[in-house]
C-alpha cells in the first residue's frame, strides 16, 4: 500500500521525469520484445516493376510464376499478356499480344515450357518461352465437357513426367488429364461439396510426391488428390482459396481471403480481407500474413483488391497480382525494419 507520504515523492518524481527514466530503466534491463527476429514481414516495395508505358494501360493480372532464374513472369489482361521481369523489376522481355481472350494463369513444365490457360477462348496452351505456340488443349472459341472440350478452364499443373492436370473450371466442375503428348487420359469431379466434387475448382498444384492440391474457392476448400482422381483429404475452414503457389521445397502457398459465405442474401459479397497463408504438406498451417483491401481506384502499395495469384522467389519474396487494382506487387521478405531502398 501507497503510504500518504510515497504518493508525495511519486508526485515530485513525475513532474522531474525520473518517473519515466527508471520506468526507461527498468525496461531496458527487462525488454519485452525477442533479442532476435522471431516474426517475418513483408514489406511492399512500392517501386516495383518498372513497367514500361509502351505495354499500354495497366489491366488484372491473374496469374504470376517465378521461374528457376528467380525472374517474375505474369499474365496481364492488357494490350501485351505475358510479361517478365528481373527480381529488381526491370523488365526483360513481352509477348503475346492478340493471343489470347481471358489469360487467367501462368505455369512452368520441367523443360521451362510456358502454360497459359485461357478461360475466354476455352483452351490451354503452351508456349516456348519466347512465345512460340507448341501445342493448344481443348477447341478454339468452343465450350463443351468432353475430351476435346473445356468450358472456361482456370489453371494447369504439369508433372515432372509430362502429365498435364487441367482445372476446368468457370465452366464445368472437373480436373482433366492429359499425357505429355496432349492426349486426355481421364477427367473427374462434378458440382457440389462432397470429398471428390467442386463448385470451382480455380487453381492446381502438384507437390514433388505427386499429390495435386485444388483450390475449391468458392467453397472454401484445398483439396487433394492422387493423379487418379482419388480424394486423399481436404483442408476446410481456413481460407477462401484464389491463388496456389508450391515451392521446390513443397511449400504451399496459397492467397486469398477469411472464409465467408460465397453467396449472402442474394448477392456475391466482395472479400473482407486479403491473406497469405503456407502450409506444409500434411496441412498444417506454417505462416500467416495479410494486407488491407483497397478501394477500387484508390489502391495503396501493399494494399490487394480481388487478390487472385501468388508466387514465390528463391529468397522468400512474395508476387501478388490482383483482379481490381490491376497491378502486380512485390512483398519483400524481411526480418528487421528495413524497407527497401528508393530506386
Amino acid at each position: 500500500m501507497i503510504v500518504p507520504q510515497q504518493k508525495t515523492w511519486l508526485t515530485v518524481l513525475a513532474c522531474l521525469g525520473i518517473g519515466n527514466l527508471t520506468a526507461d530503466v527498468s525496461q531496458a534491463a527487462h525488454p519485452n520484445y525477442p533479442p532476435e527476429p522471431t516474426v517475418i514481414e513483408y514489406v511492399v516495395d512500392p517501386h516495383w516493376p518498372n513497367r514500361p508505358a509502351e505495354l499500354g494501360p495497366r489491366g488484372a493480372v491473374p496469374g504470376v510464376a517465378v521461374d528457376a532464374e528467380d525472374r517474375v513472369w505474369c499474365v496481364e489482361r492488357g494490350e501485351v499478356p505475358v510479361q517478365i521481369y528481373t527480381a529488381d523489376g526491370r523488365l526483360v522481355s513481352s509477348w503475346g499480344r492478340g493471343e489470347f481472350g481471358s489469360a487467367h494463369s501462368i505455369r512452368f513444365d520441367r523443360e521451362g515450357n510456358v502454360w497459359i490457360s485461357d478461360f475466354a477462348q476455352h483452351v490451354v496452351k503452351k508456349f516456348t518461352p519466347e512465345g512460340k505456340l507448341l501445342l493448344t488443349l481443348g477447341t478454339p472459341g468452343e465450350a463443351g465437357e468432353d475430351e476435346t472440350h473445356f468450358n472456361r478452364p482456370t489453371d494447369t499443373a504439369i508433372t515432372p513426367a509430362g502429365d498435364v492436370f487441367v482445372t476446368d473450371g468457370y465452366g464445368n466442375r472437373r480436373v482433366v488429364h492429359f499425357d505429355a503428348q496432349g492426349k486426355f487420359i481421364k477427367a473427374w469431379g462434378s458440382y457440389g461439396g462432397g470429398p471428390d466434387q467442386f463448385c470451382l475448382p480455380h487453381q492446381i498444384v502438384v507437390d514433388s510426391r505427386g499429390v495435386l492440391y485444388v483450390a475449391d474457392r468458392n467453397s472454401g476448400r484445398i483439396q487433394l488428390f492422387d493423379q487418379q482422381g482419388r480424394s486423399l483429404d481436404q483442408w476446410t475452414g481456413l481460407i477462401m482459396p484464389w491463388g496456389l503457389w508450391i515451392s521446390g521445397r513443397d511449400e504451399l502457398w496459397v492467397c486469398g481471403s477469411s472464409p465467408q459465405w460465397w453467396r449472402k442474401d442474394g448477392q456475391y459479397p466482395p472479400p473482407k480481407d486479403q491473406i497469405f497463408m503456407r502450409f506444409s504438406t500434411d496441412g498444417r498451417l506454417r505462416q500467416l500474413w495479410t494486407v488491407p483491401v483497397g478501394l477500387d481506384g484508390q489502391e495503396k502499395p501493399g494494399e490487394c483488391n480481388w487478390l487472385h495469384c501468388v508466387a514465390v522467389d528463391s529468397k522468400g519474396n512474395l508476387y501478388a497480382g490482383d483482379i481490381n487494382g490491376r497491378r502486380l506487387q512485390k512483398f519483400v521478405r524481411t526480418e528487421k525494419d528495413q524497407p527497401p531502398a528508393a530506386p
